[in-house]
């Protein structure tokens, strides 16, 4: 999936990157706007594991604690203008989505792109209540 097919690049954050590695279905950025309007700022983490310790979660900013273990992978640029298309000088809304080191060397060499389709996870995502769950597609590099 490319910019062509609507899906939105995300800022690459691994060391010595240019390209990225991580993208956003149409699908799953209109989730995140509908998540942001109600939580605010948001982070992803990706763990690795079994059931929807695979699917990518989503929290409340600096919900979920991470550290030396993860792997900023890539950063979600949303439009400002979308806040609050009033604002003088609306600030950046910026998602983090971080990895496990573990499951970062397992997906070092993919390409990872975030949708959302419908069903329900079991995990702590906060779309759960949603009728959708964010999904990981990947692909090699």
């Amino acid at each position: 999936m490319s910019e062509t097919d609507g899906a939105r690049a995300a800022r690459p954050e691994v060391a010595g990157e240019s390209e990225s590695r991580l993208a956003f279905t149409p699908a799953a950025l209109e989730l995140i706007e509908r998540l942001w309007a109600m939580h605010g700022p948001l982070m992803f983490h990706q763990s690795g594991g079994c059931c929807d310790g695979s699917a990518p979660m989503c929290y409340p900013a600096g919900e979920f604690r991470t550290g030396g273990q993860d792997v900023l992978l890539g950063t979600l640029e949303l439009d400002p203008a979308a806040q609050d298309p009033a604002a003088q000088d609306p600030a950046p809304r910026e998602i983090p989505f971080w990895m496990s080191r573990e499951q970062f060397a397992l997906w070092a060499h993919t390409h990872l792109t975030v949708d959302a389709i419908p069903g329900r996870g079991s995990g702590f995502s906060l779309e759960a209540p949603e009728g959708l769950r964010f999904l990981i597609r990947s692909r090699l590099l």
